[in-house]
């Protein structure tokens, strides 16, 4: 099965290209989906997660704001963090590739926003960024209830700026001249990755 790694920074418009794919009949995992699941009521993380962190968990769920507060700019309490939710999103993930073979899918995505951060993209086949100039990033993601500017550039800063993802991706997909060009190169990038004569080498994201 061909696995393609989707990613992009905050504001960028990759759950919109991760909807394109699975219009085009591509199943999609969505890793902060699978993340809000087991931080929700009788999740998998909810138990781990407030023993690590009290005070993280209320009325039996992860408080998710309350844990950002918990790790952010903490490098230590992150990867604390990441070692109870990485092997918990793993083992959903295996269902996922399960039920996608079972139901004779070619190929997935796997739509996680810190695939480069995480060395996740090293897994991949391919590594699609989703992308637009940062006027355009910073207008949609300060227009979200509840964003200000310096809750975007903290996050800003735990990402790998866009720059270098898109120098390391196969495909970039670039949201910033509407949804039908985007759509477009989806479904290129999907033909070119069924393509065993076109589709590029995975070493190319393997640094």
């Amino acid at each position: 099965m061909i696995l393609i790694g989707l990613t992009g920074s905050i504001g960028m418009g990759k759950s919109t290209t991760a909807a394109m794919f699975r219009d085009a009949g591509v199943p999609v995992y969505d890793a902060d989906a699978a993340v809000h699941d087991l931080y929700d009521e009788g999740g998998a993380a909810v138990g781990p997660v407030g023993e690590a962190f009290p005070g993280a968990v209320k009325d039996g769920r992860v408080d998710r704001e309350a844990l950002r507060q918990a790790v952010l700019g903490k490098p230590d309490e992150l990867k604390r963090l990441n070692a109870i939710v990485h092997p918990l999103v793993g083992r959903d993930r295996v269902k996922f590739f399960a039920d996608a073979e079972a139901r004779g899918a070619d190929m997935v995505v796997l739509d996680i926003p810190l695939l480069f951060e995480t060395g996740g993209h090293a897994n991949m086949d391919a590594v699609v960024v989703v992308t637009a100039p940062a006027e355009m990033q910073r207008e949609r993601v300060l227009a979200r209830p509840g964003m200000t500017p310096e809750r975007l550039e903290a996050i800003l800063a735990q990402q790998m700026h866009d720059a270098e993802k898109r120098a390391r991706a196969h495909f970039v997909v670039d949201t910033s001249r509407g949804l039908e060009p985007a759509r477009q190169q989806v479904a290129e990038i999907i033909a070119v990755m069924r393509d065993p004569q076109k589709r590029p080498a995975r070493d190319r994201t393997a640094g």
